[in-house]
């Protein structure tokens, strides 16, 4: 490493030193000034663009946007005297581009970065120029068996750009498996240092080098930074997966430089092209400095999610438009602007949509949509004799399918809303199509499907009135532990071990299961035996442990756990089976089994199965896929008095099996 280098370092690490500290002593007390953006009028510049033979540049006067030609990656961002806010040193592929991972049935993954063969034009005028990249697959080609057109927009006074993809599959064509569909910008890492994502998940960040001086940890994505550029992250770990984010909250991420202070955010209006519902998570930033915005993907869901195309299957979907923003203040200013600015401008974009200027027939304006409205209540005598309003309930459409499908579902589009207090909803804005209506109350287990497909048409707006949830109910609640919310967040989380921490979330509650290593915990607080929980003594606040994980015996050997539930019967009705209610909030390659009153060995009384594969505990999730299991317990197996249930996760070849539960209900017989 050469002394000019070095030198570098220093001086990148005291101002990144003196940002950081300038910016946390001015959130708490600086007003945020708000930034005095230009927007679309016609005093600002019109939009130019520029062609060569093998490049493409639009220029609005605040942004200038390079893009590599025919193949359309994003090579060249220049903005307030940025000459590029993408990463000089990486090959123009690897700045901004889009890629599928994908693999043909049985074979190994295959990274595709979507280059295409073909430029056009698509509109050009001042006020706006819209670019296609294109390509049509023909089986000659290396490479995923997908039509291609990747279009970006400009605007007049737009201070950044609006990019989205349109795939195709026509009928016939190969099967492949598509795990994963994303978006990835990777900038300038000697400029942009702080990350991001939400008011209260913001940082200074490692630089990528001190991954590669770190000490790899369980896998590949976690590094303990044991010799960081900047000293203040040694000790810490850093895993890109400690920053994932649900979809409902992805609407706004990204990075700011310090020298000029300048942010580039990515901003997502909405989720109707995303898979998996309003719950599943997902990446956003990470190290590189590294911007992602992704479309598809089996994290958090494993191989339950449905990304298989067969049998000649057609498919074609737009993802998209999402908008790269870039925004900037002088040097006197407090850098919180930033994020307050780009909080602003996605509430700007998310009221636009759906966008009415992309040129592409297959995005839908708003007067090309529909609407669906109604209101939801619950039924469940056992809580309330009166009728419930299903309060702040998802209420969504997905493709049509089972009960709960739709968090499986990644072909389609999605259109979520939550309801109100009273359980009304409004679904707006949804692609004409054939949808079925699904719906999750929080505090309610189960999931609700409305009994007929609801097709969509333009302009539609179908009123479906009162709709009725009869969630899984046998009979009277005995007892319960947790809440239904398809989390396991009320439960106990430890704190990570003092040598693997992520400073984020120190003193950080609602984000503390983010820490790495916290399944390893668990062997530390039961050595030998397994958690016992005392229904009536115990709270599972501080009692029960938020994933249920093997047990490390030592040389990498692991064995299968089993926790009890202890609870007393004044007496045994005789007039029905008794139900055991279990949801669980996450599994991977695990299997619950279930016992009552004998010890394991014994027979089971029921068994999951192996089930999961999202990989949840390991990624710092607090919740996967959700799994309801209805369990009838004969009466003839309950005694007067003490009663135990023995919960047995009988996998154990790594540390990372293991499920989280959501909620735990003993019911009565019907007629108790």
């Amino acid at each position: 490493m050469g002394k000019s280098h070095l030198l570098g370092e220093s001086g990148w690490l005291a101002t990144v030193l003196c940002f950081f500290f300038f910016l946390i002593a001015c959130s708490a007390k600086t007003p945020v000034r708000k930034i005095l953006r230009t927007t679309n009028n016609s005093s600002a510049l019109g939009v130019q663009l520029q062609i060569t033979s093998n490049q493409v540049v639009i220029d609005n006067g605040l942004v200038r946007v390079t893009f590599s030609s025919p193949g359309g990656d994003v090579i060249e961002i220049k903005y307030k005297g940025i000459d590029n806010i993408l990463e000089i040193v990486n090959e123009e592929d690897n700045r901004g581009y889009w890629d599928v991972v994908w693999n043909r049935p049985g074979e190994p993954i295959i990274y595709d970065k979507l280059q295409a063969t073909d430029f056009s034009v698509i509109m050009e005028n001042e006020d706006q120029v819209e670019v296609s990249f294109s390509k049509r697959w023909s089986p000659s080609m290396d490479a995923v068996p997908l039509n291609v057109d990747k279009r970006y927009i400009i605007r007049r006074g737009s201070s950044g750009f609006y990019l989205y993809t349109i795939l195709e599959r026509l009928e016939g064509w190969p099967d492949v498996d598509m795990d994963q569909i994303r978006v990835v910008f990777k900038l300038h890492k000697e400029k942009f240092h702080f990350m991001a994502l939400s008011d209260d998940r913001q940082r200074v960040m490692p630089m990528p080098e001190d991954r590669l001086t770190g000490l790899p940890l369980a896998y590949p994505e976690a590094v303990l930074l044991t010799n960081p550029i900047n000293p203040e992250l040694r000790g810490e770990v850093d895993d890109k997966y400690q920053y994932s984010c649900e979809v409902r909250d992805n609407r706004v991420h990204g990075w700011i430089s310090d020298d000029p202070p300048v942010g580039f955010w990515m901003i997502t209006p909405s989720n109707e092209f995303r898979v998996g519902g309003p719950t599943k998570q997902d990446l956003t930033s990470h190290v590189g400095p590294t911007v992602l915005n992704m479309f598809t993907s089996t994290h958090y869901a494993g191989e339950d999610l449905n990304t298989e195309y067969r049998n000649g299957e057609p498919w074609k979907k737009v993802l998209g438009p999402a908008y790269v923003y870039l925004n900037s203040i002088s040097p006197s200013e407090d850098p919180e602007a930033l994020w307050e600015d780009a909080k602003e401008q996605m509430s700007t974009e998310v009221r636009s949509w759906p966008y009415n200027f992309p040129q592409s027939e297959d995005f839908p304006s708003s007067h090309q949509r529909g609407n669906v409205l109604g209101q939801l209540i619950v039924r469940d005598r056992y809580i309330n004799e009166r009728l419930m309003h299903a309060s702040f309930a998802y209420v969504g459409l997905a493709a049509p399918g089972d009960v709960g499908s739709w968090q499986m579902e990644a072909k389609g589009y999605q259109f979520w809303t939550q309801a109100d207090r009273k359980g009304i909803f409004s679904i707006n804005n949804v692609r004409a199509g054939n949808y079925s209506l699904y719906a999750w109350v929080p505090g309610i287990i189960g999931d609700y499907k409305y009994n007929v497909n609801i097709i969509i048409e333009p302009r539609s707006k179908i009123k479906l009135g009162v709709l009725v949830y009869d969630p899984p109910r046998n009979g009277p609640t005995l007892w319960e532990i947790g809440i239904p919310d398809r989390t396991a967040s009320e439960f106990y989380v430890p704190d990570t071990y003092p040598t693997l921490m992520n400073k984020l979330y120190t003193n950080h509650p609602t984000d503390k299961f983010r820490q790495y290593g916290l399944w390893e915990r668990y062997a530390d607080m039961y050595p030998k035996n397994d958690l016992i929980y005392n229904v009536g003594v115990n709270t599972y606040v501080q009692d029960w442990f938020f994933a249920h994980v093997t047990r490390e015996m030592g040389n990498k050997t692991y064995e299968a756990t089993t926790w009890q539930i202890i609870f007393e019967l004044e007496s045994v009705s005789q007039s029905g089976n008794y139900t055991i209610q279990v949801a669980l909030a996450s599994a991977h390659m695990s299997e619950l089994q279930v016992r009552v009153n004998t010890a394991r060995g014994d027979p089971h009384l029921f068994t999951t199965g192996l089930i999961g594969k999202d990989n949840a505990i390991a990624r710092h999730g607090i919740h996967g896929l959700y799994w309801l299991y209805s369990i009838q317990v004969p009466s003839s197996q309950l005694l007067q008095g003490n009663n135990i249930i023995y919960l047995t996760q009988s996998r154990s070849n790594s540390p990372f099996q293991g499920i989280m539960y959501d909620y735990i209900r003993l019911e009565a017989p019907r007629e108790t």
